[in-house]
């Protein structure tokens, strides 16, 4: 049985956390309004719940559930299993954190009459978009 550990994120919307998942190859992540139960990877329930959940048959066999959690600040944390941990880590979490600012923007550029005019990823790993007025 893998221990699940918790990692504070920045990230509050969950519908543009859904899609820096999608972005990232994960693009089955259920969202729900109330925590549901993570399994392990043998199918068990875990005691964790978390209201944004990649189910482990997107991640592999031997995979548990990622989940999400709302902490009371409005964050989400990351839940991932400690087997898990070695492909969904920090640097993971860090480019789902770049796609979760690029799926933010370019939502703020719509309701804003703003249109992208480029966007270019940079050699370590930056996005660089480039907007202008409709």
């Amino acid at each position: 049985m893998s221990h699940f550990t918790r990692v504070r994120t920045a990230l509050r919307d969950p519908a543009l956390l859904a899609k820096a998942l999608a972005a990232v190859g994960l693009e089955k992540a259920e969202v729900h309004d109330v925590a549901q139960t993570l399994y392990g990877y043998q199918g068990d329930a875990r005691p964790e719940r978390a209201e944004v959940i990649v189910r482990r048959a997107q991640l592999g066999r031997m995979s548990n559930d990622l989940g999400f959690r709302r902490a009371v600040d409005g964050t989400f944390e990351a839940i991932v299993s400690e087997f898990d941990r070695a492909q969904y880590g920090d640097p993971w979490l860090q480019r789902v954190t770049q796609e979760y600012g690029r799926a933010a923007t370019l939502e703020y550029a719509e309701h804003n009459g703003f249109e992208v005019a480029g966007e270019e990823r940079q050699s370590d790993g930056s996005i660089r978009l480039l907007l202008r007025r409709s």
